[in-house]
C-alpha cells in the first residue's frame, strides 16, 4: 500500500528522494533515473519548481565534455576533368600556401590585441583643429541646438569641451566640423 500520494504518482518517498537527491548535486536527468518508472526529466525539474527547491551543492559530474572530432569534408576535384597523370603532376607542381598555427586563446583573452597592434589601429592623423578661446567652450549642459556639438579632447579628461560655435541649419555642427564629419563624393565624370 503505498502512502502519502500526491497527483501524478509522486509519493512522499519519491518527494523526499528527488529532494535529498537534488541538494546532493544531482541533475534533473540523473534524478528520473534514479527515481525510476514514468518518472521524465521535465517531472522532475517540474517537481522542483513548485517545491521550490533553489540552493544544491555543485553537480557531482563536473568533468568537462569530450567534443567530437571535427570531420574534414571530401575532396571535390577543382575545374574541369583532367586525365589522372596530367592532375596529379600539376598538382605537385602547384606550391602550397604555408599554413600557420593559431596562437592558443582562452576566454575572454580571443579578442584581446596586443599593445602593437593598438598602436598601429589607434593611429589617428594629424589634422589641423579648429581654435577655440577658452571662453568659447562649452560643457555637455551648455549645448543647445544653435550651438556645434563636436566634442574636442579627451572625455575623460578635464580639459574636455565642445567646440560652441554656432551650427548649421542642416546639422549639429558649425560649417568647419561638418566639412570633418561629412566629405562629399566626387562624381565621376564620363
Amino acid at each position: 500500500m503505498v502512502t502519502g500520494t500526491q497527483p501524478n504518482g509522486w509519493t512522499d518517498e519519491r518527494v523526499e528522494l528527488l529532494k535529498k537527491l537534488w541538494m546532493e548535486g544531482l541533475s534533473a536527468s540523473q534524478i528520473a533515473g534514479e527515481l525510476g518508472e514514468g518518472v521524465t526529466r521535465n517531472a522532475v525539474i517540474g517537481k522542483v519548481h513548485r517545491l521550490k527547491l533553489s540552493a544544491r551543492a555543485k553537480p557531482t559530474n563536473t568533468t568537462p565534455r569530450a567534443r567530437p572530432a571535427p570531420r574534414q569534408a571530401p575532396r571535390r576535384p577543382s575545374g574541369p576533368s583532367l586525365s589522372a597523370g596530367v592532375s596529379s603532376m600539376a598538382a605537385a607542381a602547384k606550391p602550397r600556401p604555408s599554413v600557420m598555427p593559431r596562437p592558443q586563446v582562452m576566454g575572454a583573452t580571443a579578442l584581446a590585441m596586443s599593445p602593437q597592434m593598438e598602436a598601429e589601429l589607434y593611429v589617428a592623423p594629424a589634422t589641423q583643429e579648429l581654435f577655440i578661446p577658452e571662453d568659447k567652450r562649452l560643457s555637455l549642459l551648455q549645448l543647445n541646438e544653435h550651438t556645434c556639438k563636436w566634442p574636442i579632447g579627451d572625455p575623460l579628461s578635464k580639459d574636455f569641451y565642445f567646440c560652441g560655435q554656432h551650427s548649421l541649419e542642416t546639422g549639429p555642427y558649425c560649417e568647419f566640423h561638418s566639412r570633418r564629419a561629412y566629405h562629399q563624393i566626387d562624381k565621376k565624370k564620363r
